[in-house]
């Protein structure tokens, strides 16, 4: 099947869309990995996520017969995108155990931002003012909901926690930019073969360094196949989202898996939604609408 090297034509509508099945995978990978708490490290639990990701997305091109899609030939682009994104996930990880949850997020949540701001320098992207006013509504509505108690920060760790999570944010941006430059001239099955086999490798040579692992158990396996699954979809939709609109307008709809999160503490775990939740909601929402409209708008004019 030969790949098309022409842009992908302008969808905001459906991007959108696709970036909700991102949100709501991103999401139960989320309590999955809650749920596995202290049974595997880190690098065990990528590790089995990229080999059942490995094992689906090789099914799946076999089954619909674009194996031959996957390539070596922008093997640089791959190996640069999930060293990125691998070394965004362990500095997030590193700040989640030096200073709060809400500053994490709120943190991480800076990501669109940074994504709208480096996407002119890398992408060639036009920066709107109705995309630069979704992205602020957005970071807005997170601070909201987390609240960050940033006076709290004065003591070296959480210094050092506080620069891990901004950095991770960096490479979050950084991850989307380069997964939007390789949308343009690889398909999506090579972009989500070679995430999930990178993947893998950086994963199983960092479990296996420390000399330790800790092996699937019954009890483990459901959550750790259920991390690879709604790990591959969550990328698949988030790749689709970025082949049909610009990152720029795709990454800040993804303020939206705060208030979804929030929801389904509250549901599974009893944790309490407070008015400063709702309200922070409804300003994402309000963000997010006027993000899709205007490149709506932009995309049928």
């Amino acid at each position: 099947m030969t790949i098309s090297h022409t842009h992908p034509p302008h969808r905001p509508l459906t991007a959108a869309l696709w970036m909700t099945g991102a949100i709501t995978s991103f999401s139960a990978m989320a309590i999955a990995v809650r749920e596995l708490k202290g049974a595997h490290d880190t690098f065990e639990i990528m590790a089995v996520r990229s080999a059942v990701g490995l094992l689906i997305v090789l099914a799946v091109a076999f089954a619909t017969r674009r194996l031959g899609e996957v390539s070596a030939q922008r093997l640089g682009g791959h190996v640069l995108r999930n060293a990125i994104h691998f070394t965004g996930q362990n500095l997030w990880i590193l700040a989640v155990t030096l200073i709060p949850l809400a500053q994490v997020f709120a943190l991480e949540f800076t990501t669109p931002i940074w994504v709208l701001l480096l996407s002119p320098f890398f992408l060639g992207e036009r920066i709107t003012a109705l995309r630069l006013l979704a992205a602020v509504l957005g970071f807005v509505g997170i601070l909201v909901v987390a609240r960050p108690d940033l006076a709290g920060a004065n003591t070296a760790g959480a210094n050092l926690g506080m620069a891990a999570a901004a950095a991770s944010a960096v490479c979050f941006a950084l991850t989307g930019i380069t997964t939007k430059v390789l949308t343009r001239r690889e398909s999506i099955v090579s972009i989500m073969f070679w995430l999930t086999l990178l993947q893998l490798v950086f994963g199983a040579a960092l479990a296996l360094w420390d000399g330790v692992v800790r092996w699937p158990t019954a009890a483990s396996w459901p959550w750790l196949v259920l991390i690879g699954v709604t790990g591959v979809v969550a990328h698949f939709c988030l790749t689709s989202a970025l082949r049909l609109a610009p990152a720029s307008f795709v990454m800040p709809i993804d303020f939206a898996r705060l208030p979804l999160i929030a929801v389904a503490g509250a549901v599974l775990y009893g944790e309490s939604i407070d008015a400063s939740v709702l309200a922070g909601a409804a300003i994402i929402f309000a963000g997010n609408y006027i993000n899709v409209w205007a490149e709506t708008r932009r995309a049928r004019s």
